[in-house]
Parts: structure tokens; sequence; C-alpha cells
């Protein structure tokens, strides 16, 4: 099972970027899709999440308005916009059984990408 994230890279502040997963090994329509990022020196924390079962998206307090997740069939994208020096961070992407709803609170993730490098300069 993998998941396989790209489109990361270096932008200017109020840029935009699209990030991408693509999973392959099992079929994922069960699982909920989305992403997390980890900046220097700081803990992993939520960024998006859409759910498997109804396309439900709940994002971050600090991307909302900014960043757009959407979903086909087992590639997740994270539309990203008007980028901020704060938004550097590894991303990752993640694939959980558990309710979307759930993932804020959620450290682990059933299945992990290796992450991709978002770096907003300002």
């Amino acid at each position: 099972v993998q998941l396989v994230e790209s489109g990361g890279g270096l932008v200017e502040a109020g840029g935009s970027l699209r990030l991408s997963c693509a999973a392959s090994g099992r079929t994922f329509t069960s699982y909920s899709m989305g992403w997390f990022r980890q900046a220097p020196g700081k803990e992993r924390e939520f960024v998006a999440v859409i759910s498997w079962s109804d396309g439900s998206t709940y994002y971050a307090d600090s991307v909302k308005g900014r960043f757009t997740i959407s979903r086909a069939g087992d590639t997740v994208f994270l539309q990203m916009n008007s980028l901020k020096p704060e938004d550097t961070a590894v991303y990752y992407c993640g694939a959980d059984a558990l309710p979307a709803y759930t993932w804020p609170t959620l450290f682990g993730m059933d299945y992990w990408g290796k992450g991709t490098l978002v770096t907003v300069s300002s």
C-alpha cells in the first residue's frame, strides 16, 4: 500500500500550489483521505480531510478560505491559494477508516505518505 504525494515546491507569498496524493495497493473507497503538515521544530498538525462516505470536508482554521481539498477516486488533491510563509512545512497525505470529522483530533493514520515539501518565501 502506497500513498505518494507530489506538487510541492518553492513559491512566493500570495502564490498557489496544488498537491496531489495517489493511493495504490488497495481500494480506498471506504477511507477518508486528507492532509497533515509538519513545520520545522513543530508537531504534525491536521490541515484538511474529505470524507469517503459523503464528500464532506473539514479544514484547520488556519487554512479555511485559502485551501480546498478534493478527491477523484483514490487520488486526493489540495489546492493551496494565498500562501503564507507560515504554510511552509512538509505536507503528508493520510488515509484512515475513521470518520472525517474525527481527523482534527487524530495524530495517527492507517496509512501515511512520505511527504512533500512546501516552502513559501516572504
